[in-house]
């Protein structure tokens, strides 16, 4: 590859980059392209491919052919109200498609910026393709909302935009790792490591006023789900049980591949005595490096 098609694929890469509020400089260092080999340069765009390889999901409002489309990106403090959005195609028209995963065609999951607010709800799509789902948000503040989805015959996809509530903005400090958390009189204990670059097996127990709970129920077919965030950016993975949809707790455990190193926070959804409800954790990975 020549000198000039190298610049031209190095930009690329970092306007792939740009969305997901990365650092490229800092982790691949200065290049100065008139004095840098071509050994120098494959290197360094070597560098760069890995860092586009530890994206995720959720920091782009278009990927994999497919845009989300925002009826409006305002809403009134703590006034419930119905939130509407498209999926669009190449083609500009509304995917109306969808596979059913985990007993739903969407997923929907709207968090504030700083990490608080989190929902994880199931709109209804109209015929013509346009879904809609109440929503509420309780302060002010700017929320990323995530679609999770998957097109009949198209990839496995999950799209971000953000949308503003005015008022004054106070926001939540994660400042220290937590990995228990009360809701409705139960305790919830996360146990495990997160090692960036690989799989990780974390655990989740449950109990109700220090009785372990072995009756948990179903939640779209499956003892719980789990979504990690990134702490930085809000990079989206929605996690599922290792065990099978008969488990019922009081332990439910998950593989979790983070792609780099940092603070994560960490929402289970659980359901029992027919109500879902959801911890919250904050978690740091591991010093351990993926090789």
């Amino acid at each position: 590859m020549n000198t000039a098609a190298k610049l031209s694929a190095y930009g690329l890469a970092l306007a792939r980059v740009a969305g997901g509020a990365w650092a490229v400089g800092g982790a691949v260092g200065p290049l100065d392209v008139n004095t840098a080999t071509p050994s120098e340069m494959d290197h360094q765009m070597g560098d760069v491919a890995e860092v586009v390889d530890t994206r995720l999901p959720g920091l782009a409002v278009a990927d994999n052919g497919y845009r989300l489309e925002l009826r409006k990106d305002q809403l009134e403090t703590g006034v419930p109200a119905g939130f509407g959005f498209r999926i669009v195609g190449v083609d500009g028209k509304a995917v109306t498609r969808f596979d059913v995963q985990h007993d739903k065609r969407l997923h929907f999951v709207v968090v504030r910026r700083d990490g608080s607010g989190y929902q994880h709800l199931h709109p209804e799509m109209a015929t013509d393709g346009a879904w809609s789902v109440p929503l509420a948000l309780p302060a002010a503040g700017s929320y990323r909302v995530f679609t999770d989805f998957k097109p009949e015959g198209g990839e496995k996809t999950t799209l971000g935009a953000d949308i503003q509530v005015p008022g004054q903005y106070q926001p939540e400090r994660y400042e220290s790792p937590t990995r228990t958390d009360t809701v409705d009189g139960y305790e919830v204990k996360l146990a495990g490591e997160l090692a960036p670059g690989k799989a990780s097996t974390v655990t989740a127990t449950v109990a109700q006023n220090g009785t372990p709970v072995g009756d948990l129920q179903p939640y779209l077919g499956a003892a719980g789900h789990l979504v990690a965030l990134r702490a930085t950016d809000l990079g989206y993975l929605h996690v599922h049980p290792l065990d099978d949809s008969t488990a019922s707790g009081p332990e439910i455990r998950f593989a979790v591949e983070v792609p780099t190193p940092g603070r994560y926070r960490l929402f289970l959804d659980f359901q029992h005595a027919g109500t879902v409800r959801t911890a919250e954790f904050t978690v740091d990975t591991t010093e351990e490096t993926h090789s």
